[in-house]
């Protein structure tokens, strides 16, 4: 069983910066691949990122690569999302989830636990 928070989210202005943490309970977080996905209202929830149990693999959308970067301290058993270069259609609500497949995966039904989100905002 993991236990997932997210915080860090918040109002910023557009080409402002944001760092997301997910805090994670439980003794095999270091086993999961984790991942960042994100629904704006009236959307379908979307990936956003992932990375590999080591921290050693990483996968983007199209949308956020070269603007975000997710990293890990399995050490803290923590996640985050560093977002720069934000833009309006970045807001929405910011999810992490962990997944026990191997093979990291943009599919939301290949993730096993989720955490309840944080509100990101970007005003234009």
């Amino acid at each position: 069983q993991v236990q997932l928070v997210e915080s860090g989210g918040g109002l910023v202005q557009a080409g402002g910066s944001l760092r997301l943490s997910c805090a994670a309970s439980g003794r095999t977080f270091s086993s999961y691949a984790m991942g960042w996905f994100r629904q704006a209202p009236g959307k379908e929830r979307e990936f956003v990122a992932a990375i590999s149990w080591s921290g050693g693999k990483t996968y983007y959308a199209d949308s956020v690569k070269g603007r975000f970067t997710i990293s890990r301290d399995n050490a803290k058993n923590t996640v985050y999302l560093q977002m720069n270069s934000l833009k309006p259609e970045d807001t929405a609500v910011y999810y992490c989830a962990a997944s026990a497949v191997l093979a990291l995966s943009d599919r939301d039904y290949e993730y096993d636990y989720w955490g309840q989100g944080t509100q990101v905002t970007v005003s234009s």
